[in-house]
């Protein structure tokens, strides 16, 4: 990648905290569980603000093969792992030979519905629509593009992502978050609860079944609790990321791009990114690596703005080194702070295209404790959101989108 040039004026309109907090309430105020009535209102939302905001070509995608969860299939998985486990037990060689096959059948399913796996299980599971929106602006017949994504549904809470949890274990020990850089594998337990059934079955060890029950005992528990509890109201994650597409798209509007054409995207993202992965089966033959970059905008107002070195739930995978310091640059022009060398063992949207081998970047935020403001829990609300993060966002985004525009990046390799 040669050198960046320096970022123009990165100004866009709409930054002021009374715009910002009016469009994120009325985005808040809409219940939107993915593949939902209230996720595609929240779509059509988000397309009549781009398409007022000078975005042309804006529509929305029906996805009808989603299915909007992700706790029936990993809950399901569990459960047979449970089952095998019991069976292997109580009973003889035969059933500890099917605990084997059952527990390392449902161990590779669930590794396979984490992002960027194919959710070979789920698409045995009932269908539902999931709806996206999409938007362009800039040259229609540019060869290269940037595509600016963020998701419009929200998530069901859990006792689990309870912040107090968090905030006490910090009280308690000091540095603890401070000191880690990279977050807790939270889906590695999901996955090894029916491997060590699998494993205890075909070594006859009854202490490895034992433990291999009672973890996925505890996903099915913790899949329970999701599925039983109400959706969040969303402002941090991610009306944030919406309402950083429309003031992008403001901003791109009145001053447009001359070399790049600028594609808009929100997906439905929280049953473990199952919109992007439909939008990347439809739509990635027609964005070459070579001549296209994703930019992730997700969770954008906690206190502080980071870019991911990287993510990934089952394995990490680094983001490419010139996207990070085409982002970290320009950042530093802009005189925006960044936590520095945060990676993510869970995942977002830009997981997808950086699995793809695309030059991508994924921007989010965090508290002092290096964790999402109020993520995934009912206090998730308007008034929690810090807006002048949420304005850096959007002023490092378009500095990117500036920079790529006059001097375009090599792809990874």
């Amino acid at each position: 990648m040669t050198p960046p040039t320096q970022a123009g004026p990165a100004t866009a309109p709409h930054l002021d905290e009374s715009w910002l907090r009016s469009r994120i309430e009325e985005l808040a105020a809409i219940e939107r569980p993915s593949a939902s009535e209230g996720e595609r209102a929240a779509a059509e939302l988000l397309a009549t603000r781009l398409r007022e905001a000078g975005a042309r070509d804006v529509r929305i995608e029906a996805e009808p093969e989603a299915n909007g969860t992700y706790w029936v299939s990993l809950g399901t998985l569990a459960a047979a792992g449970v089952a095998a486990g019991i069976a292997a037990l109580r009973g003889g060689r035969l059933a500890r030979a099917a605990a084997t096959a059952v527990g390392a059948t449902a161990s590779a399913l669930a590794a396979d519905e984490m992002p960027p796996g194919r959710r070979r299980f789920r698409g045995l599971l009932p269908k539902r629509t999931a709806h996206h929106v999409l938007a362009e602006l800039g040259p229609a017949d540019a060869e290269r593009t940037i595509v600016l994504m963020a998701h419009h549904d929200t998530a069901h809470s859990a006792f689990f992502f309870n912040p107090a949890i968090t905030e006490t274990l910090g009280d308690r020990y000091p540095g603890l978050f401070e000191n880690n850089d990279t977050s807790p594998p939270l889906m590695w337990p999901v996955i090894a609860g029916p491997a060590l059934v699998a494993a205890g079955g075909a070594s006859g060890s009854r202490a490895l079944t034992r433990v291999g029950v009672a973890v996925s005992a505890g996903t099915v528990g913790f899949m329970a609790d999701i599925a039983l509890r109400e959706v969040v109201p969303g402002a941090n994650d991610n009306a944030t990321g919406c309402v950083a597409l429309e003031a992008l798209s403001h901003a791109l509007a009145e001053d447009p791009t001359e070399s790049v054409r600028v594609l808009l995207l929100s997906t439905s993202e929280e049953a473990l990114c199952e919109g992007m992965g439909l939008f990347m089966d439809r739509h990635a033959h027609s964005l070459p690596r070579e001549s296209t970059f994703f930019l992730c905008l997700d969770t954008i107002g906690s206190p502080t703005l980071t870019v991911l070195r990287g993510e990934g739930m089952k394995a990490m995978h680094d983001y490419p080194a010139e996207s990070l310091e085409l982002l970290d640059s320009t950042a530093e022009d802009l005189g925006i702070d960044l936590v520095p060398n945060l990676r993510l063992r869970n995942a977002t949207d830009g997981v997808f295209p950086l699995d793809a081998g695309y030059q991508c970047a994924s921007v989010c935020s965090c508290n002092h404790l290096k964790n999402p403001s109020n993520y995934h829990w009912p206090t998730d609300t308007p008034e929690n959101v810090d807006y002048s993060t949420l304005a850096d966002a959007v002023r490092l985004s378009l500095g990117v989108v500036r920079r790529l525009d006059s001097d375009w990046i090599e792809p990874p390799g």
